[in-house]
């Protein structure tokens, strides 16, 4: 695998600093901050300002990565799944393509960077690394791709024998894990969505479907930082 954008040292005088593209209510921006940076959030949707944990900006995500993505050490990105889930098979509607443009622009700023998807997007990635709830102790599959513009590196998958509840039931001793996706779910079952991602400062339940568990960016952020203390040691 190559890796064409070099690590940079980090300056010694602050906590390194995360851009947060296409952030939504801030489940990967959790993970960066337990991890060891300073996050900012940027996303078209005004009302995710009301649950971001850190600072947001409303606003288009490449513009702000064009125009600011040099101030930060690491940019993550996680571009609308819509056009790839299996579900647009069936609803046929028009949603953006925005992995290939997002890509494009990271690499043009030249900061190391993340590209986070769903499965299905695959054949748009670069040799992304595949993170599973299992892998981080989460009673929930949630398969989400990552492609870096640095080493990583994937820990151990657990076998899917755990059963789940169907969509908008809450777990049970025998069906002990959660399928978190869309729907007319309950306040309980939102409740527990968030508790089994790891989320619980998200209150809505498109909110908690269209999160990641911090735990996965944690993992990221982490292998990144040992990478550039390395790199400068």
């Amino acid at each position: 695998m190559t890796h064409p954008i070099a690590l940079l040292p980090l300056r010694p005088d602050r906590r390194p600093r995360a851009l947060d593209l296409y952030c939504h209510r801030g489940g990967m921006a959790m993970g960066y901050h337990r991890a060891g940076f300073d996050v900012v959030g940027v996303d078209l949707d005004a009302a995710c300002a009301d649950e971001y944990p850190f600072t947001f900006v409303h606003g288009d995500a490449i513009e702000y990565l064009i125009a600011h993505g040099h101030e930060y050490d690491l940019i993550h990105g996680s571009p609308p799944c819509q056009h790839y889930t299996p579900l647009n098979a069936y609803n046929h509607k028009t949603y953006p393509e925005l992995i290939a443009p997002t890509r494009e622009a990271m690499q043009a700023v030249g900061r190391p960077y993340v590209l986070e998807n769903v499965e299905a997007a695959r054949p748009e990635m670069r040799e992304p690394v595949m993170l599973c709830g299992p892998m981080f102790g989460l009673r929930m599959y949630r398969h989400r791709l990552f492609e870096t513009s640095f080493p990583l590196r994937a820990p151990a998958h657990p076998t899917h024998t755990a059963l789940c509840t169907r969509n908008g039931y809450l777990p049970t001793p025998e069906k002990p894990f959660m399928t978190i996706t869309g729907g007319r779910h309950s306040r309980a079952w939102q409740r527990a969505a968030a508790a089994a991602m790891g989320t619980p400062w998200i209150t809505t339940i498109k909110g908690v479907c269209e999160a990641i568990p911090p735990a996965y960016a944690q993992w990221i952020g982490e292998q990144f930082l040992t990478l550039e203390r390395r790199a400068v040691a």
